[in-house]
C-alpha cells in the first residue's frame, strides 16, 4: 500500500490479474474440483457437483444456440434465486452474451423500459414470485405471445424481443425452461466449443441496472475482465478454500449475488447455498444450521433481521467462520453483534457500486476487530482511490470528500448513455462514486454518508451514518435511518425513524437525550418516528426516498429535497 499524506492510495499486489474469460475459469473449476459440491437449493431439491452443474450449463448453452442467440446479444433474466438463474448466468457467459439482470421487484414499465433500453433479443423469466405475476406482466407488454411460436415472438412495443424462456412452466408463446436443454445438437456442441477460444477477457458480459432514484434507471456495462477479477480478490480476502460452504441469501440480480456470491464460488471450488427464493431469516439459520454453512453474505438489515429472528438462539451458527457484510452502511453495532452472536469472527465489510464491479475497498479477515468494525477497509489489489474536495483537489488523509476510484473494476459504459458515463468517468479514468469518504493514515477507508444524503442545518453538515451509529448502540433499538427534511429557518432539520426491539418502549425525548452525550447539539434529530418497518428494495436497502416524501407530506413541508 503506497503511503503519502494525501488521501491517495493504490492497492499494490504481487499478483498479476486473471486474463481468462468467464467460460474458461468455469471450465478449469470443473476440471479441478468435479465431485465438489457446487449448488445446493433446498428449495428446489438441488444438490448438484460441479460436474453435475457443467452438464447443465452446457447443454443449456447449446440449447440457447440453437435459438438463434449469438456472442454480443442481450439476454434479460428476470427470477428470484433459484438454480435456473446459476446455470443462465454461466450459460450465457460461455457463449458470450451479454446477461442483462432485472430486478424481481420490476413492474410493468420498468420491465418495458430495461427490455427496450439495451434491447434484449430473449428473455427468462420466472412463472410468479410473490405478489408479481410475471408471464401476466410481460402479456400486458407483448400480447403477441398468445399467436406466437415460441422463439419467433414479434411484438411492437419490444421489436427486439424473439426468445421468451419460462421457469416452472410453458405459456402460450413461451418455451420451457427445461425443453431447452435438449435443443442443442452436435453442431451446436461443436460452435460452443469453439467460442470459447473467440471470446476476449474485455468483451462486455453483463447490465445490470442501478436503482435509479434520480431519473432512469441507467445500466451499469461490466466486461469479463471487471467481474472475474473482482470475485477473485472478493474471494482472497476471505481466505476462501473449497470446503467452505456458502450461504448466499442476498438477490442474483445484484452484483452482491452474481459476482461477490456465484463467481467467487466457482472461483474457489466453495458450495453455493440458496436458502429461499426470497430472503427469509429464519430460512437462512435453518440452512446453515444443516449445511455446515462456513461464509454467510447479507446487507445489515439482513444480519439485525437473523438475530433479532424469535427462534435465533435454537439454531447451531458454530460452523459460520467469514463472509461479507456489505450494499448499503454498516452499523458498527450490528458488526460486533455479527462476531459475538454468530460466530463471524472473520468477517468482513465490503464496500463498492454496481459500476465498480463492485468491490473496491474491504477489509481482512485478520484486521484488527476495531478496524473491521469502524471502517470499510483497505483498497483492493490492484485498485487505485482518492479523495477529493468540491474542486477535485486530493485532501490530506483523514478529511472528508468525495471518494473516486480508478482501475481494472471501473464498468466499461453505461449502456447507450454516452452522456451519463461522461459524467462518472471523467478523462483520467477515475469513476465518482458519489460517497463521501475519510482514508486515515493507514490506508482505512471510512465512508461517512452520500453527498446527495447529507444533511445540511444552518450551514453544519451532519451525515447520517454518525447518528445512526449512536442509535444502534441503545439497547432499546432495532434498527434506525436518519436524512434530512426542509426547514425553513435552519434549510434543512435531521429526522430519524426508528424501529424498536420487541417489547422495548421509549421517547422522542429519550432518544435526544441518547445522542446528547455523543452528538454535538446540531446533530441531535430534531424529528423521531417510531415505525414497524421501513420501505425497502428488495436487496435490503432502506428507502430513504419514501422516508423523505411521507414525512414531508406529514409535517406539511412544501419543497420535498431530491436523494
Amino acid at each position: 500500500m503506497l503511503q503519502t499524506r494525501a488521501s491517495y492510495v493504490h492497492g499494490v499486489s504481487d499478483e498479476a490479474l486473471l486474463g481468462d474469460t468467464i467460460g474458461a475459469r468455469f471450465d478449469l473449476a470443473v476440471e479441478r474440483w468435479p465431485t465438489n459440491e457446487a449448488l445446493v437449493v433446498p428449495h428446489q431439491q438441488v444438490r448438484w457437483t460441479y460436474a453435475g452443474f457443467a452438464e447443465k450449463v452446457n447443454s443449456f448453452a447449446a440449447g440457447l444456440l440453437a435459438l438463434g442467440l449469438r456472442p454480443g446479444e442481450r439476454v434479460g433474466i428476470w427470477s428470484p434465486n433459484n438454480s435456473e438463474w446459476a446455470v443462465v448466468q454461466f450459460a450465457t457467459a460461455k457463449i458470450g452474451l451479454i446477461l442483462v439482470t432485472i430486478n424481481p421487484a420490476y413492474r410493468v414499465n420498468e420491465l418495458e423500459y430495461a427490455l427496450t433500453k439495451v434491447g434484449c433479443k430473449a428473455l427468462v423469466l420466472a412463472t410468479a414470485f410473490k405478489s408479481s405475476d410475471y408471464v401476466k406482466m410481460l402479456r400486458q407488454i407483448a400480447p403477441e405471445l398468445d399467436g406466437a411460436q415460441p422463439g419467433k415472438l414479434e411484438a411492437s412495443r419490444l421489436p427486439h424481443l424473439k426468445v421468451v424462456i419460462q421457469i416452472g412452466g410453458g405459456s402460450q408463446g413461451m418455451l420451457r425452461f427445461e425443453d431447452v436443454y435438449s435443443l442443442g445438437t452436435r453442431a451446436e456442441c461443436e460452435m460452443l466449443l469453439a467460442l470459447q477460444g473467440m471470446l476476449d477477457v474485455d468483451d462486455e458480459i453483463n447490465i445490470q441496472f442501478t436503482s435509479g432514484t434520480t431519473g432512469s434507471p441507467k445500466g451499469a456495462t461490466l466486461t469479463h475482465h471487471n467481474i472475474l477479477n473482482n470475485a477473485h480478490f472478493s474471494g482472497k480476502a476471505l481466505m476462501l478454500t473449497p470446503a467452505d460452504r456458502m450461504c448466499i441469501p442476498v438477490p442474483l440480480y445484484h452484483c452482491f449475488g452474481m459476482v461477490v456470491s456465484n463467481l467467487v464460488s466457482m472461483l474457489y471450488g466453495a458450495t453455493l447455498v440458496y436458502p429461499s427464493e426470497g430472503f427469509d431469516p429464519l430460512a437462512v439459520l435453518k440452512e446453515v444450521e444443516r449445511e455446515h454453512c462456513t461464509v454467510l453474505y447479507g446487507v445489515p438489515t439482513m444480519f439485525i433481521a437473523e438475530m433479532e429472528h424469535p427462534e435465533f438462539r435454537n439454531f447451531d451458527l458454530s460452523s459460520l467462520r467469514t463472509g461479507i457484510m456489505a450494499g448499503s452502511p454498516c452499523p458498527i453495532e450490528v458488526m460486533r453483534r455479527a462476531i459475538d452472536q454468530m460466530n463471524l469472527r472473520e468477517i468482513t465489510i465490503g464496500y463498492g457500486m454496481t459500476e465498480t464491479s463492485p468491490v473496491t475497498f474491504q477489509s481482512s479477515i485478520d484486521d484488527p476487530i476495531e478496524r473491521r468494525v469502524s471502517t470499510v477497509g483497505r483498497v483492493h489489489p490492484n485498485v487505485e482511490a482518492k479523495v477529493v474536495n468540491e474542486h477535485g483537489r486530493i485532501v490530506p488523509r483523514g478529511v472528508s470528500g468525495e471518494l473516486l476510484v480508478r482501475g481494472y473494476v471501473v464498468m466499461s459504459r453505461y449502456w447507450a448513455d454516452e452522456t451519463k458515463t461522461a459524467e462518472t468517468i471523467d478523462r483520467a479514468g477515475w469513476l465518482h462514486t458519489g460517497d463521501l469518504a475519510t482514508i486515515d493514515a493507514s490506508g482505512y477507508c471510512n465512508i461517512v454518508g452520500r453527498l446527495k444524503d447529507m444533511v445540511i442545518r444552518g450551514g453544519e453538515n451532519i451525515y447520517p451514518r454518525e447518528v445512526e451509529d449512536v442509535l444502534f448502540a441503545h439497547p432499546s433499538i432495532e434498527a434506525v435511518q436518519a436524512f434530512g427534511v426542509p426547514d425553513e429557518k435552519f434549510g434543512e432539520q435531521l429526522c430519524v425513524w426508528i424501529k424498536l426491539r420487541a417489547g422495548e418502549d421509549i421517547t422522542p425525548q429519550e432518544v435526544r437525550d441518547f445522542c446528547k452525550d455523543h452528538l454535538a447539539h446540531f446533530k441531535l434529530p430534531h424529528y423521531v418516528k417510531f415505525v414497524d418497518a421501513f420501505p425497502m428494495t428488495i436487496s435490503g436497502k432502506a428507502r430513504k426516498v419514501e422516508m423523505r416524501e411521507q414525512m414531508c407530506r406529514e409535517l406539511g413541508l412544501a419543497e420535498i429535497p431530491t436523494a
